[in-house]
């Protein structure tokens, strides 16, 4: 049973093989709350890598699959076969996976962005799942109890009306060409335009800041002039983006991601002002944001602690204020939540969890994005992509 005492999920996972980070991650936030049993894997498309890695996770030797179709037709036709499915393959992997598992009738887990290709993500998006299966996208910054008590802010009109939303996502790892040394597969992929897609720093970073933006604030974006740059002599796509937002209602915003800013490992942080009051918030020091009404001293909200908290945020918060919950949390919780929705039992938190239509806008944010910066940054409507 899973800490709460409800039943729990059979859960597959395809890719996330030998050392591959985020299929770590993704293991480890399932078991955070005890809602998933991992069953079944299509862990690498190396044979003998995928059946390696299956046997260091303790999976049953019929359960361990060198393909992810071979696993879809198999667990759907167990009686005990997997519930949910797990996609943490790199980006031109996931629409393959997702279309299986959907139409045989598996909720699938898809690690972001949705697909490689806006094309592919619009099919996905036809396709009508067997048995009514679900779809979760893994923007696991949706899953902070203080971004969750941002949204609740805003829609409440703490801040009145937005007027300016500034995002940003620096990092550091791809300043020199290390996807060039032969030995850095995720810098490779991430890279390469056949796998990661038309966008680099873009797809990997600016999709997650582009989203937080969007789930906070509920602001519909109409167009985007970008400015994307490869500094990396030699790098086929971006490691850089500057991009102005123009949303609905007049508010306008501006997001900056980037891969070659040294000094920064991880450094999203979110700025929403109102025509009342602002608010600021970082993912490095997650627990703690500031409020400010204008005309009034600042506030320090900390997560789980004296200031009034509404409802979806104080969801899932784990332990008491003053203890730190950070990245695995923020990811279980999305994980957790979306357990709930599977058994039946979870229809307050399907409009929090990241959904196969936020995955298709990321992808028109992405080409959008691209489009303008190869036409001179000109302003151009996601609509129109």
């Amino acid at each position: 049973m899973a800490e709460n005492g409800a039943r729990k999920i059979r859960l597959g996972m395809v890719g996330g093989g030998k050392g591959a980070f985020i299929g770590y991650v993704h293991r480890v936030a399932s078991r955070i709350d005890g809602d998933y049993d991992l069953v079944a894997g299509a862990l690498s498309s190396r044979p003998e890598v995928a059946r390696e890695s299956g046997k260091n996770l303790g999976l049953a030797e019929d359960r361990i699959y060198t393909s992810y179709e071979e696993m879809a037709r198999a667990e759907a036709a167990r009686e005990d076969g997997i519930e949910a499915v797990s996609i943490v393959t790199p980006n031109h992997m996931h629409f393959g996976p997702a279309k299986a598992f959907l139409e045989a009738g598996i909720n699938v887990i898809c690690d972001k962005p949705i697909t490689a290709t806006l094309e592919d993500a619009r099919k996905l998006l036809e396709i009508q799942p067997k048995n009514g299966a679900k779809f979760l996208l893994t923007h696991n910054y949706t899953g902070y109890p203080l971004v969750r008590q941002a949204r609740e802010m805003v829609a409440s009109g703490a801040l009145g009306t937005i007027r300016v939303v500034q995002v940003e996502y620096p990092q550091d790892w791809l300043t020199e060409p290390v996807e060039q040394s032969g030995n850095a597969p995720g810098a490779e992929w991430r890279t390469d335009p056949a796998r990661s897609g038309a966008g680099g720093a873009i797809g990997d970073i600016g999709t997650h800041a582009y989203n937080l933006a969007r789930f906070v604030t509920g602001l519909k974006t109409e167009a985007v002039a970008a400015d994307l740059t490869a500094f990396v002599p030699g790098r086929k796509l971006d490691d850089n983006v500057h991009i102005m937002l123009r949303f609905e209602g007049g508010a306008r915003g501006m997001l900056w991601a980037s891969q070659v800013a040294p000094g920064n490992e991880n450094g999203l942080q979110l700025r929403v002002y109102g025509d009342k009051g602002g608010l600021e918030w970082r993912q490095d020091n997650p627990n703690y944001m500031w409020f400010t009404e204008f005309g009034k001293p600042k506030q320090l909200l900390t997560r789980g602690g004296s200031i009034s908290v509404p409802p979806a945020a104080s969801m899932n918060i784990r332990i008491p204020s003053g203890h730190p919950e950070g990245y695995l949390e923020a990811f279980a919780t999305l994980y957790s939540q979306f357990a709930s929705v599977i058994r039946g039992d979870g229809a307050e938190y399907e409009a929090l969890l990241p959904s196969m239509a936020d995955g298709v806008e990321g992808m028109q944010f992405i080409t959008a994005s691209v489009q303008s910066s190869n036409n001179e940054s000109r302003w151009t409507r996601l609509s129109e992509v």
